[in-house]
């Protein structure tokens, strides 16, 4: 934690850690696709659920839209004053709800700004309330310190059939 902290803030550290949204995100569907992502391992753009993924990302709230990057995490829209994360579906809710949540904690922890925040799901014109209370900043907590470890091994986790991955953009690394 502290060594994320550590770099987050641009001190210097021995080994900079960096945890981004898209790897809490991971986190919580596959570890096997995290490892993959955290080794900058080109995901197919062709997949449709990417491809979808960024059409919802280019047309949703286009009117609001303005990408924010801060350190390790880049927010999709602030809207009065909270953070909303855009997502095509709610399929995956707690993958969704604990990238969310990761941005708040990192708001927080690292800007020392506290904001609440929305998980909006235009296509299904759906909003879900976020907020980053103890219970939750302590599940950020440990995941960023499982995260740690998941990265840090040579190899990535054992493949593990799940219901999505038929529509994973990583399927090919783990079943062909």
């Amino acid at each position: 934690m502290d060594r994320l902290l550590a770099t987050a803030r641009g001190t210097p550290v021995d080994e900079p850690f960096r945890v981004t949204g898209v790897m809490m995100q991971y986190y919580y569907v596959c570890e096997r696709e995290l490892w993959f992502e955290s080794r900058s391992l080109e995901i197919d753009r062709e997949n449709a659920t990417v491809v979808r993924g960024m059409r919802v990302d280019e047309t949703a709230y286009d009117e609001k839209r303005e990408s924010l990057r801060l350190g390790m995490i880049s927010l999709d829209l602030l809207d009065d004053g909270r953070v909303v994360e855009v997502k095509p579906s709610s399929a995956l809710t707690e993958p969704a709800e604990m990238q969310l949540s990761y941005y708040l904690w990192y708001l927080d922890r690292v800007a020392g700004v506290r904001r609440d925040g929305v998980l909006a799901h235009p296509r299904e014109r759906r909003r879900e309330s976020v907020e980053l209370t103890e219970e939750r900043a302590k599940k950020v907590e440990s995941s960023i310190r499982r995260i740690h470890e998941l990265v840090r091994r040579s190899s990535p986790p054992p493949a593990e059939r799940k219901p999505f991955c038929e529509s994973c953009a990583y399927h090919d690394f783990c079943w062909c």
